[in-house]
């Protein structure tokens, strides 16, 4: 299979510190290597029901949720590029998150058996200088790979606070030439060991 990259930026700022970083990834991904950029701020998703004890989800035919759907189920690789808000991913990314527990559970799309062996990144920009503030960030996602089944890449950090400062952080730079040159080990939960 030819790898298909999805980046989901999850800022409500486009073109922000987090989006520079992913795109100084991506452009050392080979030119045979398909790249989807979707922004969720554009695309925005509906509150996410819970609807696991009612009735099963239906697929979505149409607007940001199918699109959305769609872009997930082909991607080889999905990059959720956040910034780090209160520590963790924003509100839209969350919100794509949360539908996932809806995709697992409508019929004929197979979410989990489709995402399982797939690659999960992440890239984030931050203001602090400590890198730990990131871990419930870099937990969420690793998480959310190990019970999917899928490889967890880790995260891309990047200090910035006001727009374009992430170029300045010849560090991140550095670490975005070859963030996306490995294979990602399969994603473990914490307690796993």
């Amino acid at each position: 299979m030819s790898r298909h990259f999805l980046f989901l930026l999850g800022s409500s700022r486009p073109g922000g510190n987090t989006e520079l970083l992913a795109r100084r990834a991506a452009e050392q991904l080979p030119a045979e290597v398909e790249q989807r950029w979707l922004s969720l701020a554009e695309h925005p998703l509906p509150e996410f029901e819970d609807l696991r004890h009612d009735s099963d989800h239906v697929r979505p035919t149409e607007g940001s949720t199918a699109l959305l759907l769609d872009a997930t189920l082909a991607a080889t690789d999905i990059v959720i590029a956040s910034p780090l808000y209160w520590y963790s991913v924003s509100a839209p990314t969350k919100r794509y998150l949360d539908h996932w527990s809806g995709w697992l559970r409508t019929p004929g799309v197979d979410f989990k058996a489709t995402l399982a062996g797939r690659n999960l990144w992440g890239v984030t920009a931050l203001a602090h200088e400590e890198q730990e503030v990131a871990a419930p960030l870099t937990g969420t996602l690793n998480n959310s790979a190990a019970y999917l089944g899928m490889r967890f890449g880790g995260v891309l950090l990047g200090n910035g606070s006001k727009p374009g400062d992430v170029l300045h952080d010849t560090e991140a730079l550095a670490r975005a030439k070859t963030f996306f040159a490995r294979t990602p080990p399969l994603a473990r939960f914490p307690y796993d060991g």
